[in-house]
């Protein structure tokens, strides 16, 4: 049994430290909270003051709780204070010198017994340990903020860390109410090796131009569900910190895709280093507000021209895709004619439009006279001519080239001219379905997320030859249906699937190295991370198969060698391991009831 861990030190009152204090002393823990001078000592009070205030405010902490966790902290500038803590957390700036330095003063000062702890989120825990005499008894401490709300803490252990103190920590992060995760000390951790590959990848996108940070941000909060787009996280998280974490990253990995992007080193030349600094990628009422003002950053180059009226649909295909987008339309009021390869394919697929408005009428979203009137708007065809008087023709087929291609040439044929022609395809060329057609200016893509019905998110795809009022056309025929549409090029992977996938392979590439378990990166992700599924849980749930298939066709357009699919996805597929629908895949579904 380790010793019960009851005075602790904090180093550094800053925003993370502040946070660690209040956590501590939250917990009944005895606080002593140093910083190198009193006027930053009554800053960092300052910031437990107002934190603890604003969860009185909310109902989250009675009074006299209040009082008593502010008692439980004593403020002091000496580290010599803390001669008799059984636990030191350091949360100082994030820089190797200055963390040796404490460490090395730490080392001297406290008991021999006593466990010294780094805060720091990238910095190798082994390269400051060495600088005290107690290496074994040195741990990461690895707090999210704000640290008072978010549970995850990532406990790092070096080669050297004696076992029970992996143990003693933990321990101690579960009396916290946390959440840890035990793992070996490399850059970044399990984390934010993670998402700073994605957030980087993010700024390289807004500074091709490829898309608007409007329509990025969007695009990943409504397209996967996170909490926050990648720019305005990185304004959060400060263009400075974001840049030293990438540089730590990249110095120990040598992967291209951790060398920070030369906007961020821009950036943070011309001061523009986030909310703090009231501007980052976006502009700020003020330093350290959370509310965004309207500024004049360029948008992506090229403007729309003016929308063509669209009064009548069509949409080819009969999956899952195909009844979904009918079903949008429908119920916004277009007539929609569904195109099948057989009258019963089509009948069916009526069907089964039918009876997912029927569940909308049954959870109380629409009425059953609004259900009929959709219904009672969509006409079945089996030929490609009876789509010859749409305005926006939709193909929802297999995601196969050849099929796709067949699909537009029939639909040139017959389809009228000044019609709009789109593709639902979420990973291949949009200009190859263009160019099986004599108007590729007329031709865009327009990437619904599945369910359609339920998902905001729509990729306005345009290809080097789309029309701007085609363009145009596609933004505002998904805004009339109530979607939300994003802007980009026509490359792979669009916005979403772009910065997603790579993420989820350097999630298989962690687990191949035997960094960390599956169960233990999907609760740093989803705890510390705010998101709403794990790597693991979501690869399971695509298929690994359509996984590896869309990180080949990334590989394959940029030939990044860091897109290239991990091994082990690939062996897994091989294997037949394909996810939830074969039962198993990182998980074994077929154990559970």
């Amino acid at each position: 049994m380790g010793r019960e861990i009851t005075k602790v030190g904090v180093v550094g009152l800053g925003t993370m430290g502040s946070g660690i204090a209040e956590v501590l002393a939250r917990s009944g823990l005895s606080v002593t909270a140093i910083e190198v001078d009193e006027g930053c000592a009554a800053r960092g009070r300052g910031h437990v003051e107002s934190s603890t205030e604003r969860a009185v405010r909310k109902g989250k902490l009675a009074e006299r709780e209040r009082d008593a966790l502010l008692d439980r902290i004593r403020y002091g500038t000496s580290l010599h204070d803390l001669a008799e803590v059984d636990l030191v957390v350091e949360a100082i700036p994030e820089s190797l010198e200055l963390k040796a330095e404490v460490f090395a003063q730490l080392d001297k000062i406290t008991g021999p017994e006593t466990v010294l702890a780094s805060n720091t989120s990238a910095l190798s825990i082994t390269e400051i340990g060495v600088h005290t005499s107690r290496p074994g008894k040195v741990v990461g401490m690895h707090f999210f903020n704000p640290a008072p709300v978010l549970r995850l803490i990532e406990v790092v252990r070096t080669v050297v860390t004696e076992p029970e103190v992996v143990t003693e920590v933990t321990a101690f992060a579960e009396r916290l109410g946390k959440t840890p995760v035990v793992i070996g000390d490399r850059a970044g951790f399990i984390a934010n090796a993670l998402l700073f590959g994605y957030l980087n990848h993010a700024v390289r996108m807004y500074e091709q131009q490829y898309a608007t940070r409007e329509d990025l941000d969007a695009a990943m909060r409504l397209g996967c569900g996170y909490p926050m787009g990648p720019l305005a996280l990185l304004d959060l998280i400060g263009l400075d910190t974001a840049h030293e974490i990438l540089e730590t990253m990249y110095h120990q990995s040598r992967d291209r895709l951790h060398s920070p992007a030369p906007l961020l080193k821009q950036m943070i030349t011309a001061g523009l280093l986030g909310r703090k600094a009231g501007r980052g990628f976006y502009t700020y009422e003020a330093p350290e507000s959370p509310v965004v003002v309207g500024d004049e950053r360029p948008a992506v180059s090229g403007s729309d021209g003016a929308a063509r009226p669209v009064a009548t649909v069509g949409v080819v295909g009969t999956g899952t895709m195909a009844t979904g987008i009918v079903e949008v339309f429908a119920r916004r009021g277009y007539p929609v004619v569904l195109r099948a390869r057989s009258a019963d394919k089509a009948a069916a697929a009526v069907a089964k439009v039918g009876k997912s408005l029927d569940k909308a009428v049954a959870k109380g979203r629409m009425t059953e006279e609004e259900a009929g009137a959709a219904l009672d708007r969509i006409t079945p065809a089996v030929e490609f001519a009876e789509l010859a008087g749409a305005d926006l023709v939709i193909e929802a087929v297999a995601e196969e080239l050849a099929v796709k291609r067949a699909v537009f040439a029939a639909l040139d044929g017959v389809v009228k001219p000044g019609a709009v022609l789109a593709t639902t395809t979420s990973s291949l060329p949009v200009i190859e379905c263009a160019a099986a057609t004599t108007r590729p200016g007329e031709v865009l893509g327009l990437h619904f997320f599945n369910p359609a019905p339920v998902m905001k998110l729509v990729e306005v795809v345009s290809t080097i030859a789309t029309d701007p009022d085609v363009l145009a056309t596609g933004r505002a025929v998904c805004a009339a249906v109530g979607k939300h549409p994003v802007r980009c090029g026509d490359r792979a992977g669009f916005i979403v699937n772009a910065l997603l996938f790579p993420y989820l392979n350097d999630a298989v590439k962690m687990l191949e190295a035997h960094y960390a378990r599956a169960e233990d990166i999907d609760t740093a992700m989803k705890v510390g991370c705010g998101l709403p599924m794990g790597p693991f849980e979501l690869l399971d749930v695509v298929g690994l198969d359509v996984s590896l298939a869309i990180q080949r066709t990334l590989y394959n357009e940029f030939r990044e060698a860091g897109f290239a699919p991990a091994p082990l996805l690939e062996h897994l597929v091989t294997a037949g391991r394909l996810g939830r629908k074969t039962g198993k895949g990182f998980q074994d579904y077929t154990q559970r009831s």
